[in-house]
């Protein structure tokens, strides 16, 4: 979150004790909170207030930005914290005279804040005071729930985090309400970022592949946020994921060869077709979709017509899916003697069958497949499967509502303490 910090002022004898007051303690104890003097310092924040319907068991509207004010109070506030019961902070900004704070992102519905607020009087004596206050519960006419993907279970080092939205978010401020709640945290930890697929998707990947062996956890803090107008946050499910050992297939269609790496090293290489002319093969990097062990591939599927010179109705066993449109890793024994020496396929990899099961064997899904020196297009990015590495990490933060910030770093909402720079 950002915030506004109190601005320089002209330092008087009791500022400049203060100051010297401050520098001790920092050096002393490593905070970068004003020192909290004796008990009765503490009335020195007596006047700051919470402004709106709050206390006497009123609670606040949690369409409203909360404010805080040092109407009657004869100083200025230096620190505010608002923190929920869910542990969720809420974002703000202190004016620079320090006599206003406001949040700047949605309140909780029916949660209870606790406030927390550093103040320094005309006299520089510092104090503090602590508020609480509930919030109404939100009149929603629509939840936005959240589901992420994939399922729970063990993944290669592409696999990209989805998160399927129920209803559509257009605006960027909207969507960066979204975007700050949903929670991806990696051990060991990773730079990442979001990337807003469509108004109803989002997916999430590190700046290069998972780290081998990793662990993956993903949840959302949207539940009783206001998105927008009307529309509130709803609950989601978290998910964990392990990653497995980093495995890369690199096919050079021009060499008409598979090369097969694991955590770096090679483990094995044998001759493969590609797409032939017209049919070529989509370079780039893909990732492993789904392994069936047997399916019929027709050539109908994808656009040929049934009795043409193209057509084809094939049994086809070992088959490693890498695009929805239907291309595979796969065995082609009708054309092993094609593999090695040239391309005949329709689009898809084709080997023998004994290597089509080794590596039917040896991947998984999340798996990395790059295709290189292929006459095809490159892979799409979305929309045909994980095209996703094939937008350079500049791109893919520039699809992110949050593009202005640091990947990796904390959002807003995890920088909600505000340490003045000055007094």
């Amino acid at each position: 979150m950002s915030h506004t910090t109190a601005r320089t002022r002209p330092r008087t004898a009791a500022g400049v004790l203060l100051a010297t007051a401050l520098a001790a303690t920092t050096a002393a104890c490593g905070s970068s909170e004003p020192p909290l003097a004796a008990p009765e310092a503490y009335q020195a924040a007596n006047g700051i207030t919470l402004k709106g319907p709050i206390g006497n068991g009123r609670k606040a509207d949690p369409d409203k930005p909360l404010e805080v004010t040092a109407a009657s109070f004869q100083g200025r506030m230096t620190d505010v914290t608002a923190v929920d019961s869910a542990g969720r902070y809420l974002a703000g900004e202190l004016s620079a005279d320090g006599r206003r704070w406001h949040s700047t992102t949605p309140l909780a519905g029916n949660a209870r804040y606790t406030v927390r607020v550093s103040t320094v009087d005309e006299d520089g004596a510092a104090g503090r005071k602590v508020l609480n206050f509930a919030t109404g519960k939100p009149t929603a006419k629509q939840v936005l729930d959240v589901a992420f993907g994939p399922k729970t279970g063990t993944y290669g080092v592409g696999q990209p985090v989805t998160a399927e939205l129920s209803a559509p978010v257009q605006s960027p401020a909207q969507r960066a309400v979204v975007e700050r709640a949903l929670r991806v945290e990696s051990t060991p930890a990773v730079a990442g970022s979001w990337h807003w697929v469509d108004d109803k998707e989002l997916h999430f990947r590190p700046k290069d592949y998972w780290p081998a062996q990793a662990t993956v956890r993903v949840r959302s803090n949207l539940e009783g946020i206001k998105v927008g107008d009307r529309m509130w946050g709803g609950r989601s499910t978290p998910l964990e994921l392990t990653i497995g050992d980093k495995v890369v297939a690199l096919t050079d269609a021009g060499a008409h060869r598979m090369t097969v790496y694991k955590n770096g090293e090679e483990i094995k290489s044998f001759p493969v077709t590609t797409g032939k002319p017209g049919f070529d093969t989509r370079n780039g990097v893909k990732v492993v979709l789904a392994k069936e062990r047997f399916v019929r591939m027709r050539g109908t599927s994808i656009g040929i017509a049934e009795g043409s010179a193209e057509s084809y109705d094939l049994p086809v066993h070992f088959a490693t899916r890498v695009t929805w449109s239907g291309e595979y890793v796969h065995a082609a024994p009708w054309s092993v003697g094609s593999q090695g020496v040239a391309n005949v396929s329709h689009g898809c990899t084709g080997m023998s069958t004994e290597n089509a099961e080794w590596f039917f064997e040896n991947v998984r899904e999340g798996d990395v497949v790059e295709v290189v020196n292929s006459a095809g297009d490159m892979m799409e990015p979305f929309g045909n499967g994980f095209g996703d590495w094939n937008l350079d990490w500049e791109k893919w933060q520039a699809g992110s509502a949050l593009s202005g910030e640091a990947a990796g770093a904390p959002g807003p909402a995890d920088r909600a303490r505000l340490s003045p720079q000055s007094l």
